[in-house]
């Protein structure tokens, strides 16, 4: 949208007034077909307007984190963990953004649908499960604890994820919770802030395993895995806010950086990072990206976890 003064939202423009515009709503049909379109622009608006942190973000950034997990079909629903749009403070541009965030379910759902995974799977390791684990063949042996109840009782320890491809190779990694953690708050400004002040605004405070899982499967598939082009651009856009060149900031992630220009929303309500359901569907095609991501770091750099 740019420059285009009519997709530009003002302090009195509704989210829903914003959408209605002509130029936004060509935007949409140009990604998303038929009455698919109309589907689209009443889930999210539905779900700025029963979010309020959410509404509180550039219109702009909203409606480019939400046309990327269409194009993905993937489902910002909480419930499934595929994607989210969570709310930030970007303090180099004084305002408020909305971020794409890949789960570690998404992860998984594109990986399948890449057609060249066999088997790809991460779990919280307990207690008393780990018998060995060898970092130089990158090999762990583990005994399950078979009763649920008592394994959801049990202490996590760290992290297991794998993966096999249809040509048989295997790759596998194990970290402990404590390098997990050391992990998180070296690359995550967000959760380093939270440990700091006893606060629970990020994803990494509010759900730690949620994360560490999904850093795993990351890091694994960075490594030695195989992306499909919807998987590298599902990579591209992870943990960043896009613009309207396609063009990606990335906030509070990455391997070799921490980012200071942008922080966590802190307000009065501790929901900060949730966005409510929309409901979109999950068909086996995935459409191509609707943005040029033009020149980006290598998939690698970009990754945090």
């Amino acid at each position: 949208m740019g420059n285009n003064k009519n997709t530009i939202a003002t302090p009195k423009q509704s989210f829903s007034t914003f959408m209605a515009l002509p130029a936004v709503r060509d935007k949409v049909k140009d990604i998303v077909v038929g009455k698919d379109g109309d589907r689209f622009i009443t889930s999210i608006v539905t779900a700025v307007g029963t979010n309020p942190q959410l509404a509180a973000c550039d219109y702009s950034s909203i409606l480019s984190a939400a046309l990327l997990g269409e194009a993905l079909k993937l489902s910002p629903s909480p419930q499934l963990g595929q994607f989210y749009m969570v709310p930030y403070n970007d303090n180099n541009r004084k305002i408020k953004v909305a971020q794409f965030q890949l789960g570690y379910k998404g992860y998984i759902q594109l990986a399948i649908r890449s057609g060249q995974y066999r088997d790809i799977d991460v779990i919280s390791v307990k207690e008393g499960e780990l018998i060995s684990y060898d970092p130089f063949r990158q090999k762990g042996e583990f005994k399950a604890v078979t009763d649920p109840i008592e394994r959801e009782k049990a202490e996590t320890i760290g992290y297991y994820a794998y993966f096999e491809l249809l040509n048989g190779f295997r790759k596998e990694m194990y970290w402990s919770k404590e390098q997990m953690l050391a992990h998180a708050k070296q690359y995550s400004q967000g959760y380093a802030s939270d440990l700091r002040k006893g606060t629970s605004y990020t994803f990494w405070a509010k759900n730690f395993d949620g994360m560490a899982q999904k850093t795993m499967l990351r890091q694994l598939i960075s490594k030695w895995g195989l992306m499909s082009i919807e998987m590298q651009q599902a990579f591209s856009g992870d943990m960043g806010t896009i613009r309207d060149d396609g063009s990606v900031d990335y906030i509070d992630h990455a391997d070799d950086a921490i980012f200071k220009d942008v922080t966590p929303i802190e307000e009065d309500t501790p929901k900060l990072e949730e966005s409510e359901p929309m409901t979109i569907p999950d068909p086996d095609d995935v459409a191509p990206l609707p943005f040029d991501m033009g020149d980006q770091q290598s998939i690698e750099q970009m990754f945090f976890g």
